[in-house]
């Protein structure tokens, strides 16, 4: 693989150490190792104050209740299934350690004072997990379905931290009713009567963070996250509010290098930049091509297609049917391996999505100084 680009000095508080079984301080140095994830077991969550926050909030009451609980369609799990075991194959000619552990049973029930739910998905590892630095953080998703979904990983995690790497969870969330409100127009958003937020709604720098504050990722979390991370030296955690009030960060938002962004312009004007990435080269995402779905309401938007996986600061993996992108990614300086994901849309995630890097070259950089 290439070397990594340029990037600023190391910073105080944080020294270069003998590297622990995790690694990993940004979203585009040589990716050395990384999860996969499955789709075996996916299922539509039931249809609670949760579901409808972080999976639907365009809907109605009315349209959310049309809506079954229960197993995806089998075509559409084993053409994941498909996708996913190319990606894999392609990371491992490219070089990358893979670990895609087998998902647990999510339809087994659960609950909690006043809730029962059973489990979504392990088709998207990165959403409640990241590594930043030498730590694993798992999240606190707000929503009930997702309570158990790292059980997956927990062996992965267990030999990580058994060769050194910190691990860190947030706050087991109680999820009671209070956490759910309601905006002037009754569409559904994320309270503050915990801490509830989803590893997703970050993305890391160096020594910085990006953290979105959404329907995904409340102030509370945006303050313990902040807090926690402060634990392992001298990092920024920058809050970006009113950019994108939907979910994760990762459709609006791709780091490809230091000092080169692309952006979502459907979420994001030259005038709303964030502050961190001022300064910057911006492409802006072409229109998304957009193809039929398997299933309606699905869980991401068109957008999905910019949710690209960087394997290097020159190459990414990126959604084939992205044309538009591809070219203007090539034409930066970036070799694009272009794969597929047939269902990105129905699952909820692209390539960024359906992987979490464990281990990568980079140090802790001030690539924002």
């Amino acid at each position: 693989m290439n070397a990594p680009g340029g990037g600023g000095a190391a910073i105080a508080g944080i020294e270069p150490q003998v590297r622990p079984g995790a690694w990993s301080w940004d979203e585009f140095s040589p990716l050395r190792e990384v999860v996969v994830g499955d789709a075996t077991g996916s299922r539509v969550p039931p249809m609670d104050r949760s579901a409808w926050l972080t999976c639907y909030p365009e809907l109605t009451v009315a349209e959310l209740a049309s809506i079954e609980a229960g197993l995806y369609p089998a075509p559409v799990v084993e053409e994941s299934n498909e996708d996913l075991a190319v990606l894999v194959q392609t990371l491992e000619e490219l070089g990358v350690q893979v670990h895609q552990p087998p998902a647990p049973d999510h339809g087994a029930e659960f609950g909690g004072p006043g809730w029962q739910s059973s489990g979504r998905s392990s088709y998207c590892p990165r959403d409640l997990a990241m590594v930043f630095g030498p730590a694993i953080v798992e999240s606190a998703s707000p929503m009930r379905a997702r309570y158990h979904e790292l059980a997956g990983l927990r062996p992965l995690f267990q030999d990580y931290f058994r060769r050194g790497a910190r691990w860190i969870a947030a706050p087991r969330p109680v999820l009671a009713n209070d956490l759910y409100e309601y905006d002037a127009e009754g569409a559904p958003v994320l309270g503050e009567a915990e801490i509830a937020f989803e590893a997703a709604n970050c993305l890391r720098l160096g020594r910085d963070v990006l953290y979105q504050v959404s329907r995904s990722g409340n102030e509370l979390g945006l303050r313990w996250l902040e807090s926690t991370l402060g634990l392992l030296g001298d990092v920024r955690v920058h809050p970006l509010r009113g950019l994108y009030a939907g979910t994760h960060i990762d459709s609006t938002i791709a780091l490809l290098r230091p000092g080169l962004v692309l952006l979502n312009p459907e979420r994001v004007t030259p005038d709303t930049v964030p502050e961190p990435l001022k300064g910057w080269d911006v492409l802006w995402c072409p229109p998304m091509e957009v193809g039929p779905i398997a299933m309606s309401n699905p869980l991401s938007t068109p957008w999905v297609g910019m949710n690209l996986l960087m394997v290097d600061p020159t190459t990414a993996i990126v959604d084939a049917t992205q044309v538009e992108l591809v070219r203007l990614l090539e034409r930066n300086g970036i070799t694009v391996v272009p794969r597929t994901l047939r269902h990105a849309r129905v699952l909820g995630g692209g390539f960024h999505c359906v992987t979490l890097d464990t281990v990568r070259d980079g140090e802790a950089e001030d690539y924002l100084g």
